[in-house]
């Protein structure tokens, strides 16, 4: 062999030498030019690939060792090159490599997110490659990067999600199965996680698909064609069904247990938010078809008509309608679900089958216009078997004192969170044959029927939403004891005979929903007067309404035919948020009046007269709040939004709202006292209390619009306003007439009423996916 021929094929190995000396003691850049020398020579000449993919190996180890310190810019401008290597190694080593970097720190993170060729290497990876080492790393890298809402946002964007759905819907036949669930610590079903019978490449993609679609955005969540997210969903409801079942049996176990199964990060409250987020749909309000049929029902003709319902009764007296669901249980066609089932007689089993298909509906709150914000504080219950006092109550009334059935495994005190399994509903089995009611709560939330029932009822009564409570009450048994309801109930006797008593409201004034009892007159039936209490015997199909605020009791009795019966009835119940309260409707004109006025900035030349002006409206609101303790008409529920039935309703009951609108401005005019306000404003500082702090609703009305104009409540404290008063009372006082004056005088009722309904419909669409979400999480129909 020739000299230079020797010489040619030696000074490469040299080249390599001085490479591998320099990685003893390297820096960024050092690792930076031999990773690129090593790919350059890589492709530049194949006979040294192996020896170069080793370095580069030896490279990729020396990094993932010194995390954060080498990983530099021009070091992650190469690991898109380096998760598409030939090599597997490589590949695999540089996926583990941005793993390790995105679990750092939120920066590094977010740098990893930004680079469009490391997030596309991922993707390819974790669904193209043919090397299970290389999609498991690329799967571990992609839930390492999922960590930080950039990484999340990141993923979607690359459309990743609905490609992962077509991966399992096409590829993953059966779906994944789920044979039991793990956990290290105890406490509710919320920490159990779920071991699976598959490889882990498998699970791991599962995982991130769970991760993407509740990281998800409404619209985003629109976008997913419809037809593949109803195929993912199903097989979703499938996986859930048999978690569920889990759940309720406690079986689980430790992950030592089952080492030959794959033990997933994915827990049963990841699911379950999985299926919620996806049942939502589309966003907007549904059409209320069921509405005449609810009419029909509870105002059947040859009876009481709707109007003058509203005119004689509504929130004023009790009204007993006789057989009118009687055609509608007949048919089937409403309440269908539950009538049909307890025909069978045989309550107790019914009532375990029914009570293992239910989730917990964990509350929204009154004012909560975005989902999304509920999910956030709810995911880790979501999904939970039912809890004792917020789902479920096992009661009956023994000598005019309510007591409660005592569980054998409930918390160690009242103020624990008790989660019903198994054990707990054969327990209620007994319970119930006791003598003890079974009520349920959140009907609407657990059977689609009843749930387009409340719907057409909240419609009925131009409402956000109605609520609807299951009570099974064995024969000659009473449930709950004598009390009121800061809300409306149609009470609909499905089975067997019922009898109520109903004592007179000892106050003309209605009672606002939240309102503590305490602050209402004794309901123990020795204390009412006899004289004026109702009785009603209700039986199957009738329709008993019962206004809020009127103290009432009830017991199971015999049938007619003398034999005793358990007896099942539903309360249909109207609650009225304060927005939608007459009290409501009037804020919302004088916040539209305000926006009428131009805005600060346009209409106030000096901080002075702003200040006044701020003042001035909002002590209208309190006066607001003061007339309303006094007269129950701004209590009264404001229908301005009712679905309308014909024209002939609309007419009269338009009529009807218009009136009562231009009372209510009429009264503010006469009855604001300015001494009443400053009374009122000085015992609220006393008590700590933030009068303005309930109207925060006021503020979805201009959320979307320019922050200048609209409300002033959002800059507004109770004590400040009190000392701006007590600073300049006279002026004020003559500010607060003048605004006064001008408020009633201008605002017009057709101006306000686009607001309102604006403001309804967004309640409604927010009711209606939380109803959709729900609904989707149990295993009835």
């Amino acid at each position: 062999m020739k000299k230079s021929e020797r010489m040619s094929r030696i000074k490469p190995r040299k080249r390599i030498q001085h490479q591998q000396l320099a990685i003893r003691n390297p820096n960024s850049e050092t690792l930076f030019a031999i990773i690129l020398a090593a790919l350059y020579c890589s492709s530049d000449n194949e006979s040294y690939s192996s020896r170069n993919f080793h370095l580069i190996n030896h490279c990729l180890n020396r990094l993932h060792r010194s995390l954060p310190q080498y990983l530099s810019p021009p070091i992650l401008s190469l690991l898109p090159i380096l998760l598409n290597s030939k090599s597997d190694e490589i590949a695999c080593k540089s996926a583990e490599l941005v793993g390790a970097a995105s679990l750092i720190s939120i920066e590094m993170n977010e740098m990893i997110a930004l680079e469009d060729g490391i997030i596309m290497g991922l993707i390819n990876l974790m669904l193209g490659s043919s090397s299970s080492d290389v999609s498991v790393a690329a799967c571990n890298a992609t839930l390492d990067l999922l960590t930080t809402s950039i990484g999340r946002q990141r993923l979607l964007h690359f459309s990743v999600l609905e490609k992962l759905i077509v991966c399992f819907i096409q590829e993953y036949k059966p779906f994944p199965a789920v044979v039991s669930l793990f956990s290290d610590l105890k406490g509710s079903g919320s920490c159990l996680r779920m071991v699976f019978e598959e490889e882990e490449y498998t699970v791991l993609l599962f995982h991130a698909t769970l991760v993407l679609i509740n990281s998800c955005t409404t619209k985003q969540l629109q976008d997913i064609p419809g037809n593949l997210s109803k195929s993912f969903i199903n097989h979703l409801k499938r996986l859930w069904e048999e978690v569920h079942r889990m759940i309720l049996c406690c079986t689980s176990l430790n992950y030592s247990q089952e080492r030959h199964f794959c033990a997933s990060n994915i827990g049963t409250n990841n699911l379950a938010e999985s299926i919620f987020r996806l049942s939502i749909g589309n966003n907007q309000v549904e059409e209320h078809s069921n509405v005449k049929e609810i009419m029909r029902s509870i105002f059947p003709l040859g009876e009481v008509d709707f109007q003058q319902f509203i005119l004689d009764y509504w929130e004023m007296s009790p009204l007993l309608i006789k057989g009118s669901l009687k055609d509608s249980l007949e048919q089937g066609n409403i309440f269908g679900c539950l009538v049909e089932c307890f025909q069978s007689k045989e309550i107790p089993s019914f009532l375990l089958s029914m009570l293992k298909k239910l989730t917990s509906c964990p509350p929204i709150e009154s004012d909560e216009l975005n989902v999304h914000h509920f999910l956030e504080e709810a995911r880790d219950n979501l999904g939970c078997p039912i809890i004792y006092e917020q789902d479920i109550r096992v009661v009956r009334t023994h000598y005019s004192e309510e007591l409660h059935y005592s569980f054998r495994q409930s918390g160690s005190s009242r103020s624990e969170a008790h989660f019903f399994n198994v054990n707990d509903m054969l327990e209620c089995e007994e319970a119930y044959n006791s003598g003890y009611t079974i009520a349920l709560r959140g009907m609407e939330f657990r059977f689609e029927s009843i749930a387009a029932i409340a719907d057409g009822l909240a419609a009925l009564f131009g409402q956000p939403s109605a609520g609807v409570n299951m009570y099974l009450t064995p024969p000659h048994s009473q449930g709950l004891s004598c009390h009121s309801d800061d809300h409306c109930v149609f009470v609909c006797q499905l089975g067997g005979v019922k009898e109520w008593n109903i004592f007179p409201r000892s106050s003309l004034q209605l009672p606002r929903l939240y309102q503590s009892n305490g602050n209402w007159p004794d309901s123990d039936p020795e204390n009412q007067a006899v004289n004026g209490k109702l009785q009603f015997l209700l039986k199957e199909g009738d329709v008993l309404y019962i206004p809020r605020g009127f103290p009432h009791e009830a017991r199971a009795t015999i049938d007619e035919d003398g034999s005793a019966r358990f007896s099942l009835h539903l309360t249909l119940a109207i609650e009225v948020e304060p927005p939608f309260a007459w009290e409501g409707f009037v804020r919302v004109a004088l916040n539209h009046w305000c926006e009428k006025q131009g805005g600060p900035q346009r209409q106030f030349s000096d901080w002075m007269s702003w200040s006044l002006y701020i003042t001035s409206v909002n002590l209208l609101h309190v006066a607001i709040k003061l007339i309303g303790d006094n007269d129950s008409t701004f209590r009264k529920a404001c229908l301005v939004g009712q679905i309308s039935l014909s024209t002939a309703t609309e007419g009269w009951l338009s009529m009807n709202q218009r009136m009562i609108f231009n009372y209510l401005t009429s009264r503010i005019n006469t009855e604001s006292k300015f001494s009443d306000f400053l009374e009122f404003l000085e015992t609220a500082v006393q008590k700590h209390e933030d009068f303005f702090q309930q109207l925060r609703w006021l503020q979805h009305l201009t959320m979307e619009r320019d922050s200048s104009h609209g409300s002033c409540i959002s800059s507004t404290d109770t004590r400040t306003i009190l000392h701006f008063c007590m600073q300049h009372k006279d002026i004020v006082e003559d500010a607060f007439l003048l605004v006064k004056s001008k408020f009633c005088a201008e605002v017009l009722f057709e101006d306000v009423e686009p607001n309102y309904k604006m403001l309804l419909e967004r309640y409604k669409r927010v009711r209606q996916q939380y109803t959709k979400g729900m609904l989707s999480l149990h295993l009835t129909s």
